[in-house]
C-alpha cells in the first residue's frame, strides 16, 4: 500500500486492485452501512471526488447485508448534485447460479433485471438473503463519469447469497444515456434498510 498526494490531501492507493484496471487504485471514500436506507456518494460532499479528476471510477462492495429476506442491491446516478437519482439507463443482465444441494444450476441472460431507456435504478443483486452468514460482495466500474460528450459507460460484477441458499454471481453492463455529468450514485435496497456493509469509492490513475 503506498501514499499518493492529490490536491495537497495524502491518499492511499492499493496496488492490489490497480492490475484490474491497469493502473493505481487511489482510495477516495469508504462508507459503511448501519440500518442505512442509502448509502451516496456526492461530488464535493463529504470528500467525495466523482469528476474529472479520474477518467475511471471503481465501487467495491463488502458484505451488504439486507436487514430483511429477498432484497435487490440497487444503484442509480444523478446529474444535480444528488437532488435527483433518475438517469436514463440501458442495460443488460446475466447471471450464474449454483445452489448448496447441488440440485440446480443456471447460466442465462434475465430479461427482468435489464433496463430500457429507465430512469429507474439498476439491480446488481436479486434476492438477497438476510441469515447472519449471507451477503453481496463485488465492483461497479464507472467510466468518464464528468464527460460532457458521451454517454457513461459501467460494469459491475458481483457475487451474493440468494435467500434461498443459492450462490449467484450477477453481471450488468449499460449506460447513463445522458452527455451531462454524472455527479452522484446512491446504493440502496428495493426495500428496507443495508443492515451492515462497506462501499468503497477509488479512482483509477
Amino acid at each position: 500500500m503506498s501514499i499518493i498526494t492529490l490536491n495537497d490531501r495524502a491518499v492511499r492507493s492499493v496496488s492490489a486492485f490497480g492490475s484490474l484496471s491497469g493502473g493505481s487504485m487511489v482510495l477516495i471514500k469508504k462508507l459503511t452501512a448501519s440500518s442505512s436506507s442509502t448509502l451516496s456518494f456526492v461530488d464535493g460532499s463529504s470528500d467525495v471526488v466523482l469528476d474529472s479528476t479520474y477518467k475511471e471510477y471503481v465501487f467495491t462492495f463488502n458484505n451488504i447485508h439486507p436487514s430483511a429476506n429477498d432484497r435487490h442491491f440497487q444503484f442509480n446516478g444523478s446529474i444535480d448534485s444528488g437532488s435527483n437519482y433518475n438517469v436514463t439507463k440501458t442495460t443488460s443482465y446475466f447471471n450464474a447460479y449454483h445452489n448448496e444441494s447441488d440440485s440446480a444450476t443456471s447460466l442465462t441472460y434475465d430479461t427482468g433485471a435489464d433496463l430500457a431507456q429507465s430512469t429507474g435504478f439498476q439491480g446488481i443483486g436479486f434476492g438477497l438473503g438476510n441469515d447472519a452468514d449471507q451477503s453481496l460482495s463485488g465492483t461497479l466500474h464507472l467510466f468518464n463519469p464528468s464527460s460532457t460528450t458521451f454517454v457513461k459507460h459501467f460494469i459491475s460484477t458481483c457475487n451474493f447469497t440468494q435467500h434461498s441458499d443459492y450462490s449467484w454471481n450477477g453481471y450488468v453492463s449499460g449506460y447513463f444515456n445522458t452527455t451531462s455529468a454524472i455527479d452522484a450514485i446512491r446504493f440502496q435496497l428495493n426495500a428496507d434498510n443495508i443492515d451492515a456493509g462497506d462501499i468503497c469509492l477509488y479512482g483509477i490513475l
